[in-house]
């Protein structure tokens, strides 16, 4: 498969090809699906956190005798129906949502996504990532070049990680080393630039 490559001006640069193992697959979105779930899973922090009413303050004492009284039997005074009392089945901290995905699966889910944005022509690609001064309004013109509006992900080689600083202030623009590129990052962003070096690395990790 044959794409275009523009350089930082967005001018259209020259033709490279792609290789299909990586990004010429077909559709598989039970699999990127699952993939995505288990790193969204992965990265969420558990926060909220109720106490039970053996972890509230207040007497633990019978506040009256069981029979009696005429009024309905308590425990104590921490009861979840008592104001001031504990939460039943409230949120907890321990709390675990992380599950694993293999190698495999991940590095097939990894190439799935390229594949789908590489066919809704999400993915851009310029001969290289270089700019004189590392500043953000440079990087800011090089997407303007390419006429990129929406969310963006960045991938950067590591001839290019310098530019990480650059583009790190930009809104609706994420940047992440090409080597840790992952589903959930793609997945969050509409677009994807990269360098050729950028694509040959990822060729060449994922190539069957």
């Amino acid at each position: 498969m044959k794409v275009k490559v523009y350089n930082i001006k967005g001018e259209e640069k020259e033709e490279i090809e792609l290789d299909d193992s990586v990004f010429g697959l077909k559709r598989n979105d039970d699999l990127v699906n699952q993939v995505f779930l288990s790193l969204a899973g992965n990265a969420r922090q558990v926060l909220a956190h109720t106490k039970t009413k053996g972890e509230r303050s207040g007497s633990g004492a019978k506040p009256w005798k069981q029979k009696g009284t005429g009024r309905a039997r308590v425990g104590t005074k921490r009861n979840p129906l008592w104001r001031k009392g504990g939460v039943a089945f409230g949120p907890r901290s321990d709390r675990n949502f992380t599950t694993k995905v293999n190698k495999k699966m991940n590095a097939k889910a990894i190439t799935l996504v390229l594949s789908g944005k590489l066919q809704d022509q999400e993915i851009f690609i310029v001969d290289k990532l270089d700019i004189k001064e590392k500043k953000t309004k440079e990087v800011s013109e090089i997407l303007k070049n390419l006429k990129i509006t929406n969310k963006t992900l960045m991938a950067f080689g590591k001839e290019e990680k310098e530019l990480r600083i650059a583009s790190r202030n930009l809104k609706k623009v994420e940047n992440i080393l090409v080597e840790q590129i992952n589903v959930l990052d793609m997945m969050n962003n509409k677009n994807l630039l990269l360098s050729k070096e950028s694509v040959r690395y990822l060729e060449t990790k994922y190539k069957k």
